[in-house]
């Protein structure tokens, strides 16, 4: 009689695993289980405990209480460099190297090959090379880091847990930065590693990504795991009806985003403002828009189709040349500090480096671009610091343990809603946002999507920049498209389709229409 076949032990088990900061409970009773070679989803809320989780396997954070098992021994890591010696690497969502280094010192950081006694730097570019070259990855490897995108640099801090011949790789939102192709290039890797009998746990927001990488799930919400099993086994609305603790027909009666439903004759008022023939070679060859009173305009693109550029060159971070008016007066803004006096606000795509200050409060950061106002004879008002700051964490339902924990602490998504606050205490007239929902959970972004609808529809001007075509789809009046840093079509609201864009981004069009206070360009070659 044929015995059934076991199922091969874990390669790493956490069993009831706890963790609290200041008495309270960030893990609580937690468990996660993954097998050799097993691809494995981890999702939840932001706050519900998945970075805690990390954090206590790699040995940043001791856990309280519990056990963990790696490769069939109890292990108790005390730093991620003993995690890593032990085979555990890790990808962090924010890109987490020294730019000021060459790319192959990155990738080969804290591991370089040594010849008498020295780094062997042949060495160290020719394995860069192999490891860049097995992701399809052709970069000079000798260029500082800094001088790639943050996609590029992404795809470098993957590059380097690779190089680490890991057992296990974390990772921790790692196409957040990345378009299409470079995802499925990751995904790829993924399927190297999976086939080598390397783990994978695989940290996204993106739900789509998990069905098409991912075999298992494990489901955390308030610090506790709520579902462990074959990802097949759930549906996206069961998926996130068990992460967000909600009955489904709740969310069947639900759009796909939190934005309110937009009327498509669009209820903005006044050009707010109007943008015509922006360059800045090579990266802008001729960009026109328009944002009007209340309005949601989005901003769409490919990868590297000059998004980004327009948001910093319109703020006076990288200025340019052609015509910019607001209110319908003539501005130059040559700095931040031009524009942000002239009303505008700008949320950078990339917390880490050009948002958050790590080290700082909460309240530090929330009141940063507001501390020339509340400042008098170089004293800070802290009764009034202290009202604004309470005022916009409860608007914006700002979760952290009170306004002086260190804004590191908080997730990805109470970052953002800080970043926001910072900017709306300011009373902006002009909104810009890059990616404002990139590498957050569904909650959180339903959250900032549908402030988003409200400060609109008090009359706010927002800017928004997405490669979520949900999120242009259900979130903005209208959608100007950029292609190879060229405005190519502006989509009114009866437009709008995911064909519509799509088609804009890839191939412009010759027949857009002219909308008050656009031009639009023919299809670019």
């Amino acid at each position: 009689m044929n015995q059934p076949t076991a199922d091969p032990p874990p390669l790493l088990h956490m069993s009831h695993v706890s963790k609290a900061f200041a008495g309270v409970h960030a893990l609580k009773d937690t468990e996660l289980r993954v097998g050799p070679g097993e691809v494995h989803a981890l999702i939840g809320q932001n706050g519900a405990g998945k970075s805690t989780l990390l954090k206590v396997l790699t040995g940043v954070y001791r856990r309280d209480a519990g056990q963990i098992q790696f490769a069939g021994e109890d292990v108790n890591f005390t730093s991620p460099p003993q995690a890593q010696r032990a085979g555990i690497a890790t990808i962090y969502q924010e890109v987490n190297l020294v730019r000021l280094q060459t790319v192959a010192e990155n990738v080969m950081l804290g591991h370089e090959p040594r010849r008498f006694g020295f780094i062997d730097r042949s060495g160290m570019e020719r394995r860069a090379r192999e490891v860049l070259g097995g992701m399809g990855l052709e970069l000079d490897v000798r260029r500082p880091l800094a001088e790639f995108s943050l996609a590029v640099q992404q795809m470098v801090a993957i590059a380097r847990a690779l190089a680490l011949d890991a057992r296990l790789v974390v990772m921790d939102e790692p196409t957040s930065s990345l378009d299409d192709q470079e995802v499925e290039r990751l995904f790829g890797v993924i399927r190297q590693l999976q086939a080598r009998g390397v783990a994978v746990i695989f940290v996204s927001h993106r739900l789509d990504e998990l069905y098409a990488v991912c075999s298992h799930i494990t489901v955390m919400r308030d610090g506790r795991t709520v579902h462990q099993g074959p990802l097949s086994e759930l549906s996206k609305l069961r998926l996130v009806s068990v992460m967000l603790g909600r009955a489904e027909q709740e969310l069947m009666q639900q759009g796909q985003t939190g934005f309110q439903r937009t009327d498509a004759d669009g209820t903005a008022g006044q050009p707010l403002l109007e943008i015509q023939d922006l360059r800045r070679p090579p990266h802008l060859q001729g960009v026109s828009l328009s944002v009007r009173e209340g309005e949601v305009m989005g901003l769409a693109g490919l990868l590297g189709s000059g998004r980004s550029e327009t948001a910093r060159a319109i703020f006076g971070a990288e200025p340019g040349s052609g015509e910019v008016r607001l209110n319908g007066q003539a501005v130059s803004w040559k700095s931040p500090q031009d524009a942000i006096r002239d009303g505008l606000a700008f949320c950078g795509e990339d917390r880490k480096h050009d948002g958050i200050i790590p080290e700082w409060s909460v309240r530090e950061n929330l009141t940063l671009a507001l501390l020339p106002h509340l400042t008098k004879a170089g004293v800070v008002n802290r009764a009034e610091q202290r009202r604004v700051v309470d005022t916009f964490i409860r608007r914006l339902n700002v979760r952290c343990a009170g306004p002086d924990q260190p804004i590191r602490e908080l997730s990805g998504g109470n970052q953002q809603k800080v970043l926001l606050a910072r900017w709306l205490c300011t009373s902006p007239e002009l909104l810009i946002l890059d990616e404002p929902t990139r590498g957050i959970d569904v909650g959180a972004k339903a959250e900032i999507q549908s402030l988003i609808s409200e400060l609109a529809a008090d009359g706010l001007g927002v800017l928004m920049i997405s490669s979520d075509l949900e999120e242009l789809l259900e979130g903005c009046h209208r959608v100007t498209v950029l292609r190879d840093g060229e405005s190519v079509r502006t989509l009114a609201q009866g437009e709008l389709s995911e064909e519509a864009l799509l088609g804009a981004m890839a191939h412009g069009s010759d027949t857009a229409a002219h909308l008050p206070g656009d031009t639009t360009y023919g299809s670019v070659s």
